[in-house]
């Protein structure tokens, strides 16, 4: 059998059509990733998870942004409502790691119920005050200790769910002034601070089982965008350790020039394993898996070691959970 192809694509609607069925059963990509406009009811998303696997044969991943504030694609009543993980973090003080490993907990409840068994996070940028407003408040803290461990909490969380995370955005985007959806943002900070700094929190998460680039240029090291830059990913590699499966970020982000074909087809040359694109477009998702091809033996090594990463999510009672993290906060605000 060989392997899949190295592309996540996204549905466009609630239900799969029958040319996305076609077409994704050809191109076979190695997995899926669902938004807002994919989920109305609990029945729907898990027949919507359930079509996507079978278009392609086999139990392929189905990813998900379930940070938590703004970014947070299930809603109430299909999943409780979260502050922004900054806000959260802040409120919780000294408590914070515990109180962030009890929300992602539920978070993966939530998922796992509904067929969805990736979220991309934890999220190991480093907050600063000129932080793009994009990112801010998706940021855990402006420290690597604090950083590293919140991310250590939010990734043990998911995964005693049965949800594998995507730790995001390697090597860092805490310093972008800009928003990589619409601009390219360039960070002329010295090589040894990025290094101390920036890139720290990953090192101290690198064996987790996947994750996802950066759109960003880092011009102490090299003038392409990291996504694109075999120096950079060279780097998340070899200076970092990030063994794991290397996904870019949305390729259909405005942060990167050329079509999407060509982006896919840089972003695989520099390194990464797994192209990653969004928006649902049929167009487009024929050209990204026009460009991307088969796994190469290394990515699907690194796929099979992410995904023989997943387990049955461990027994717990939710309502204890949310008791514990309740009476947290609480004791939290009235001391």
């Amino acid at each position: 059998m060989s392997p899949a192809r190295a592309a996540i694509l996204a549905p466009e609607g609630l239900t799969l059509s029958a040319r996305e069925t076609a077409f994704f059963r050809e191109a076979d990509p190695w997995g899926f990733i669902v938004f807002a406009r994919n989920l109305a009811t609990a029945a729907q998303i898990r027949k919507l998870t359930d079509d996507l696997r079978q278009s392609v044969g086999r139990d392929a991943p189905v990813l998900i942004d379930q940070e938590g504030g703004r970014v947070q694609r299930l809603r109430p009543p299909l999943a409780r409502d979260w502050p922004p993980p900054l806000d959260h973090v802040a409120a919780a003080g000294p408590r914070a790691a515990r109180v962030m490993a009890l929300r992602y907990r539920i978070i993966a409840a939530e998922l796992i119920e509904l067929g969805i068994d990736c979220n991309c996070a934890p999220m190991l940028d480093i907050a600063r005050a000129q932080t793009h407003e994009f990112l801010r408040n998706r940021c855990y803290g402006s420290s690597v200790a604090q950083v590293a461990s919140i991310g250590h909490a939010v990734a043990g969380g998911l995964m005693d769910g049965g949800v594998l995370p995507v730790i995001k955005h390697i090597p860092g985007h805490g310093r972008a002034l800009f928003d990589s959806h619409l601009d390219l943002p360039r960070i002329d900070t010295p090589a040894a601070e990025l290094e101390t700094v920036d890139f720290a929190p990953f090192k101290a998460l690198a064996e987790l089982p996947m994750g996802m680039t950066a759109h960003l240029v880092f011009e102490a090291f090299d003038p392409l965008p990291a996504t694109i830059s075999p120096v950079m990913i060279g780097k998340i590699r070899d200076e970092i350790g990030f063994e794991g499966l290397l996904m870019t970020d949305d390729i259909s982000m405005q942060a990167l020039s050329g079509t999407v074909a060509e982006r896919s087809a840089a972003s695989l040359a520099a390194g990464c394993d797994v192209v990653l694109h969004c928006n649902g477009d049929m167009a487009e998702m024929e050209d990204v898996a026009a460009a991307c091809g088969s796994l190469t033996l290394h990515g699907a090594r690194r796929a099979a070691s992410a995904l023989g990463s997943r387990h049955h999510p461990r027994p717990v009672d939710i309502d204890a959970l949310t008791a514990e993290l309740e009476a947290l906060m609480t004791d939290r605000l009235d001391g």
